[in-house]
């Protein structure tokens, strides 16, 4: 019976062998490096071979690559693919394994003693590669995998993968290590992603008001419907940390429905129980331009909850409505031939365009909290001020959002805007909340 030596020594024999096959019939045409399976196995022999020595995995991807065969010819391609290869092949020894795994993904199992050394090695490489002379500038990027024993090589590449995507494309950032507030990270999104569908159907998301307010009488006008996650386990969870999930993953679309009909049978409850509604707001996400049922699912939830579209504003981020989407704006316009109204939301917070203003179909402008953080500012006081000014003289409906102080709200008096909401009056409440406010 074999011995627990004697069975490492039969794996170690059996790893060298597939190791050396794939090697002899998996070198990649081009490059003359190991195609992926020969670096899997590989790179598997030497971890096990060289325990006594801490390793780390390096995976290269070259931002949009295909660009490069399209504009400056597939032989150049061919000759760029050629020239990364000379860079990472100076890398390959005894303890370490070059392999070019496809196209112009690269990778390198290489011992190290101290993190600072294979931050040296991905800096060398980044400068070898885009010393290339071509016209098309070259983006490299590097996810870096420190291995843990037990750890094999292919779950190295994967993790060096999550961490390369998240610098992917990033002129001021060329590699990142897939570490525990990385892994945490990713961990958090899948969780997330996980768990959306049965939070949105055992009404886990709950919808809150945050009022609005005239500044000169501090009467009710209006509100805005935010989302907010109790989770069963975790509680009260804080929207920027599940948002910007939800909108990489394209759930947004199903949370902002879900908020929407909330809202609207929150309106018809308040009608039949002869309560006066007043216009609430919804968020509208950029990912509904791709939903060609946007305008339908609208007009559908205001012909059955008996919801006038007046009692309704659509908000949409700056960011989004300067993406210059033709769909988008037609669908605006379709919505607001049917009495519903649309607001700029974050207005100023960094890509405003003087252009949508002029052209498209806005009725409101949400003027973002930034604005009002720094009022001791001569600049920032003149900015607002003008600000408010031309909406004025546009005839585009205004009000100011993150009002906290009473300085900031006798400011934006002074200057003709009189509409608000922020903690100086309200925080967003639940809807029973609401209802005991109007």
């Amino acid at each position: 019976m074999l011995t627990e030596e004697g069975k490492e020594e039969l794996y170690l024999y059996s790893l060298k062998k597939m190791a050396e096959h794939n090697a002899a019939t998996s070198r990649y045409n081009l490059t003359g490096l190991y195609g992926n399976n020969a670096f899997l196995y590989k790179g598997n022999e030497c971890l096990r071979t060289h325990k006594d020595k801490k390793y780390a995995l390096i995976r290269m991807d070259l931002y949009r690559f295909k660009t490069v065969n399209e504009f400056c010819g597939r032989s150049k391609g061919d000759a760029l693919l050629i020239h990364i290869a000379d860079c990472f092949r100076v890398y390959e020894t005894e303890l370490s394994i070059v392999g070019h795994l496809r196209a112009d993904i690269f990778a390198l199992c290489t011992p190290y003693q101290e993190i600072e050394d294979l931050i040296k090695i991905v800096t060398s490489l980044t400068e070898k590669i885009t010393s290339f002379q071509i016209s098309c500038k070259l983006l490299p990027a590097f996810g870096i995998c420190i291995s843990e024993y037990g750890m094999d090589v292919s779950l190295l590449s994967d993790y060096a993968n999550l961490a390369l995507q998240t610098i992917k494309g990033k002129v001021f950032s060329f590699y990142s290590f897939y570490d525990n507030d990385l892994r945490n990270s990713l961990m958090l999104e899948k969780k997330i992603e996980n768990e959306i569908t049965t939070a949105l159907k055992e009404k886990q998301l709950e919808v809150h008001i945050q009022p609005k307010v005239n500044m000169k009488t501090g009467q009710i006008i209006g509100g805005e419907a935010l989302v907010r996650w109790n989770h069963p386990h975790d509680g009260y969870l804080y929207p920027n940390l599940y948002i910007p999930v939800l909108e990489k993953s394209g759930y947004i679309v199903d949370v902002d429905i879900y908020v929407w009909t909330e809202v609207f049978q929150f309106l018809q409850k308040l009608i039949e129980r002869g309560v006066t509604p007043l216009p609430i707001s919804l968020n509208v996400s950029r990912l509904h331009e791709y939903q060609k049922d946007f305008v339908e699912v609208l007009c559908c939830l205001s012909r059955e909850y008996k919801i006038p579209p007046n009692l309704i504003t659509l908000e949409i981020t700056e960011s989004a409505l300067a993406e210059d989407s033709t769909f988008l704006f037609q669908c605006m316009g379709k919505l607001q031939e049917k009495g519903f109204s649309f607001s700029m939301d974050d207005f100023g917070s960094g890509y405003s365009s003087m252009n949508m203003l002029k052209d498209e179909p806005l009725d409101e402008v949400k003027i973002d909290r930034l604005f009002l953080r720094n009022l001791g500012n001569s600049k920032s006081r003149t900015v607002i001020r003008h600000i408010i000014f031309m909406l004025a003289e546009l005839g585009i409906d205004m009000i100011a959002e993150g009002v906290e102080t009473k300085e900031q709200e006798q400011f934006l008096l002074e200057c003709g805007c009189y509409k608000a909401q922020g903690y100086l009056y309200y925080k967003p409440m639940p809807l029973v909340d609401f209802e005991k406010l109007l």
